[in-house]
This record gives structure tokens, sequence and C-alpha cells, in this order.
């Protein structure tokens, strides 16, 4: 049985020697798909979300239980342990997120300490993702990234760090993640960013396939 599961994972997993891998998300086949398209949302700043934001599947918001916001420059940094059972946080009033359509796509932005709507916060706010089943997979589409830095910290769902992923330099392109030996714990992962512009996400996709066996 172990031979046969090994043999459905990709190659990235077996050649992963890191607790959570960067990998091409073509190698990755997640059937359930998050786009903001159906959320209000508006142009340049975006529409205020000011609470948690539930989806199907998975919510989101800015940091989870346990943990502390702290900048670097106008960027919000997380820091501290996690509580379990990992339980998602709102930033505060302005600080959160925000929902914004231009050219014809809806992307997720986190907002940074400047606060809503001034456009030194756009897009340097941390944005955390928490999903309802645990995952061994995901990927997501960057949005308005010039050439900066990204740092995505993936967690179980008692609260403990599997481990961080850089993705530099930012751009527009989709990344994916694959964690080693396909082990399905990924409960949750906080997306930060010092890119010079900010960064905003898109097109979350994340499941299994189904065993049609």
């Amino acid at each position: 049985m172990a031979a046969l599961f090994l043999a459905y994972l990709p190659a990235a997993a077996l050649a992963c020697d890191a607790p959570v891998c960067l990998v091409d998300p073509e190698s990755l086949n997640l059937p359930q798909v998050i786009t903001f398209d159906g959320i209000r949302s508006s142009g340049g700043p975006g529409h205020q979300v000011n609470d948690v934001l539930p989806l199907p599947g998975a919510t989101f918001g800015e940091r989870f239980a346990g943990q502390t916001l702290e900048t670097q420059g106008p960027h919000d940094t997380i820091t501290g342990t996690a509580f379990g059972p990992l339980t998602m946080m709102a930033g505060a009033e302005g600080q959160n997120l925000s929902v914004v359509h231009f050219s014809g796509q809806t992307v997720l932005n986190g907002y940074g300490a400047a606060g809503f709507p001034k456009r030194e916060a756009q897009g340097e706010g941390a944005i955390a993702v928490l999903f309802d089943a645990d995952q061994s997979a995901l990927a997501f589409d960057l949005r308005g990234g010039e050439a900066g830095a990204a740092l995505v910290a993936f967690y179980r769902r008692d609260g403990v760090l599997i481990g961080q992923v850089p993705v530099q330099p930012t751009g527009e392109f989709a990344v994916g993640f694959l964690r080693q030996r396909g082990i399905s714990d990924i409960a949750g992962f906080v997306l930060t960013n010092t890119d010079p512009e900010g960064i905003a996400i898109d097109t979350l996709r994340f499941g299994k396939a189904p065993d049609l066996s």
C-alpha cells in the first residue's frame, strides 16, 4: 500500500527535503477553488473587510489566535506561537482585508498599519487562511508583485509551525506548495510580504482529487 501511495505523488513530493516545498502549481491536482468574484468589491482601495471572511472550504483573516502583529516599515510581520486549535483572527479596523476589482479580476488584499484606504497600506498586510479540512497541497495566484519578497508560513491545526517557504522575487504568477511526502496536516497558512507595491492573492486551489478506484 505504501508503494502504491508513493506512486501517485508528484515527483516534487518525493524530491522535497523541506517540510513544505514550492512546486509548479500545474503539477498539483487540486479540485477545490476559491475565487473572490462573488464577493462585494470595488476599484481603488477595494471594499473594506473588517471581520474574518468565511468562504466555502476556508476562512480568511490576518493571523491566528496567539500570534502577534508587528511591522517592518509599512508591512505586516506575524510573530509568536499560534494557539491550538488554530483560530482565525481579523486585523484591527482598517488593517484587515479588502476585495479589489480591477482589469476584470477580483483579488484579496491585506491592509498594513497605515490603514484603509491609504495606498501605502494596500497589499502590505498579512493574509491568513484557515482550511476547513487539513491539506497536503495548495496553490494560489499572486497579484501585483513588483520583484519583492513574500513568505508563506504553514501551520498544523494544533498551532505548530510546519515550515516557512519564501517566494522571491514576487510577480504576477501562480505558486504551488506541497507537503513533504504528501502528509495532510496543513490546516492554515499566513502570507506576508515586503514587496515595494504590496501583493494580493486570487484563485486559491486546494483539496484532494476523488478516489475513483
